[in-house]
């Protein structure tokens, strides 16, 4: 007898909550621009409150990558710091290093050829003594790039030597400057 009228009083209050109800539908399908056109126009019309200026730089970025070289990003020689294979490790010359801000610095011969590289690290680990000369600390497996080499193929290398700093070479082979996997990820992540 109750269930019965519970059934009635259902009945009555049913259609009333059917507003109340979630009914499960199909969701919306989500928008994938097809071309790079409608790409650019979808960022165009993203409003600066959802998509900011720092993000849109990234995703510009990262689509500029293909055609970005190692030439854009890497410090050009002119800002280079070099040490000369007998110059001697004393303290004005470690402390021109040190404010230079860079890790790495080429020794060069002195015909100015490149001999190899002296890592900070090295120079931090080991007790040098007002006498020894750069040469002393020298690796002399240095990587190579050229200037014109995509940053593709920059990432080829570097997950092939497993290294992180390059020094750039020109066509001719003339040394333009250097490049590190940090430049590489500073321009990807802004």
């Amino acid at each position: 007898m109750w269930f019965k009228v519970l059934q009635k009083i259902v009945k009555v209050i049913d259609p009333k909550l059917e507003r109340y109800r979630v009914h499960k539908s199909e969701p919306k399908p989500k928008y994938a621009p097809k071309t790079i056109e409608e790409f650019i126009d979808v960022m165009r019309r993203t409003p600066k409150s959802i998509l900011g200026s720092k993000d849109r730089e990234r995703i510009a970025a990262i689509m500029s990558y293909d055609e970005k070289k190692v030439g854009d990003l890497m410090v050009p020689k002119k800002d280079m710091v070099f040490v000369n294979k007998k110059e001697m490790l004393g303290p004005l010359v470690l402390d021109k290093l040190y404010k230079s801000g860079f890790t790495n610095f080429p020794v060069v011969d002195d015909t100015g050829k490149v001999k190899g590289i002296i890592h900070t690290e090295a120079l931090n680990a080991l007790e040098i003594r007002k006498m020894d000369k750069a040469e002393k600390y020298i690796d002399g497996q240095a990587n190579y790039l050229h200037v014109g080499d995509k940053l593709r193929f920059a990432v080829e290398e570097i997950e092939r030597t497993n290294g992180y700093y390059f020094l750039v070479l020109e066509e001719d082979g003339k040394l333009a400057g250097f490049f590190t996997v940090e430049m590489l990820l500073d321009y990807l992540s802004l």
